[in-house]
């Protein structure tokens, strides 16, 4: 086994990363021409299957929210994104890098996040030209 092939198998995978797992429905919501392939095909190499469209009816484990900073209000968008969650799901909101066509303020999604009822748990760099947020809704005390 070569060296390439061996550090190929320790790291993780992007998707793995963020924490996608096997057997998870996850939705995708904003695809287009820019969004990142090899973190598609990463996510979908994970769960073992395609990622659903927005068109899906049925409660999904996590949605893939590609935004934009002109796609419109981002507190609809997470709203809509939060709709079809299964309790304990999450989103990652994908986001421009700073510096790229359509960059979305970090401080723009502090403001929005609470106000769609969602709390922002991590940040991290999830592609080449993109940031992810995980966003989750908060767990109501009974």
């Amino acid at each position: 086994m070569s060296a390439t092939a061996g550090q190929a198998q320790s790291e993780r995978s992007l998707a793995e990363r963020l924490g996608f797992k096997p057997g998870q429905v996850v939705q995708e919501i904003g695809y287009d021409d820019d969004c990142d392939e090899e973190l598609r095909a990463s996510i979908e190499a994970v769960i073992g299957s395609e990622l659903v469209d927005e068109d899906y009816e049925d409660a999904v484990d996590v949605v893939v929210l590609w935004w934009r900073e002109d796609d419109g209000d981002l507190v609809d968008g997470l709203v809509d994104a939060r709709t079809p969650l299964a309790d304990g799901g999450h989103i990652w909101l994908l986001t421009p890098k700073a510096g790229r066509a359509g960059h979305v303020e970090p401080s723009d999604i502090g403001e929005a996040a609470p106000t769609a009822g969602l709390a922002q748990t991590s940040s991290m760099s999830a592609a080449r030209d993109w940031s992810g947020t995980r966003l989750v809704a908060p767990k109501v005390r009974k």
